[in-house]
């Protein structure tokens, strides 16, 4: 930890548990479960939430009822619901939803992208061109995300050259923001600064955000490297929710919770609640069945219980 390096004053929490988090449960969790989270984390402060996913439920189940929940959720002035999108299709679905950003995606991996979806990174981007078009002429915020910037599951280490190709071809599409998310939660936080620094050099670093997930613990000691680097944007997930598909028995996103306990303890300002953000936590791992993975949740919740 380096005192002298001046940390942001303001950091942007994306709160991606009812998408990023809930997508990879197994069991179908209702609507008006997920319309309660949102609800929950709309009153905590966020100022951005990811909602849903407009993809065929064929591929993800538990989004089918996207539509239902953008439908019912109390919106707040000056939040945004986003929605992925991965194509014309979903745009419109999402558009139809009245979601205020939609999120395009593309991998750092080569391997990755051959394998997930059967063609290239730069056909798999170019397959974006539509939607980013008709994002801006409805005048919504568009959102890049970039997996496996810091590792792949199948071709291990990812090149810097690789992660600016694709940060400079998401800002060609317009994107207002661009995720550098660690999919398999490989990180560490020297590479995680060179990762990031290099992106700072393809797009402008306010609108870079850290996606960090768990799975070897990394992912609190990351965000800290980021913040030193001048990052402000960072995604997480209430109660930890989400596991990480291509990494057996790992935990997925790092928890809301601790993030906000990280950036209180550094005095940095985020607007959101914790307290309402801890019971959201409880709320949906009591209704999933388990304890929550998240640390600070689980503390600050024993605490009141004792």
């Amino acid at each position: 930890m380096n005192s002298n390096i001046a940390l942001p004053k303001h950091v942007k929490i994306v709160e991606v548990g009812p998408r990023d988090g809930l997508q990879n449960e197994k069991e179908s969790v209702p609507a008006e479960v997920k319309i309660e989270l949102v609800n929950r984390l709309s009153s905590a402060g966020f100022r951005n939430i990811e909602a849903a996913s407009f993809v065929s439920p064929k591929w993800v189940p538990q989004m089918a009822t996207s539509a239902e929940v953008m439908a019912a959720i109390e919106r707040h002035p000056g939040v945004v619901y986003s929605a992925l999108t991965p194509n014309m299709q979903g745009f419109d679905a999402a558009l139809a939803a009245k979601a205020g950003e939609v999120v395009i995606f593309g991998s750092a991996s080569e391997a990755f992208s051959q394998k997930n979806i059967n063609c290239s990174i730069a056909e798999s981007i170019a397959r974006f061109e539509g939607v980013a078009k008709a994002a801006k002429q409805h005048g919504l915020r568009l959102r890049g995300s970039i997996s496996c910037a810091f590792g792949c599951p199948y071709q291990g280490e990812v090149p810097l050259a690789a992660v600016a190709d694709v940060v400079g071809r998401m800002r060609d599409l317009g994107c207002d923001e661009i995720d550098i998310a660690d999919t398999i939660g490989v990180a560490t936080p020297r590479q995680t600064q060179a990762v990031m620094r290099r992106a700072a050099q393809e797009f402008a670093i306010g609108g870079l955000s850290g996606h960090f997930h768990d799975t070897y613990g990394q992912a609190l000691a990351n965000i800290y490297a980021s913040l030193e680097v001048g990052i402000a944007i960072f995604h997480s997930s209430v109660s930890g929710l989400g596991g990480c598909p291509y990494a057996k028995g790992a935990t997925g996103n790092v928890a809301t919770e601790d993030v906000l306990y990280l950036m209180q303890g550094l005095g940095i300002e985020t607007g959101i609640d914790l307290d309402i953000v801890v019971d959201a936590g409880q709320f949906i791992a009591q209704f999933l069945g388990r304890k929550g993975a998240s640390r600070a949740g689980n503390a600050i919740a024993a605490k009141r219980a004792g």
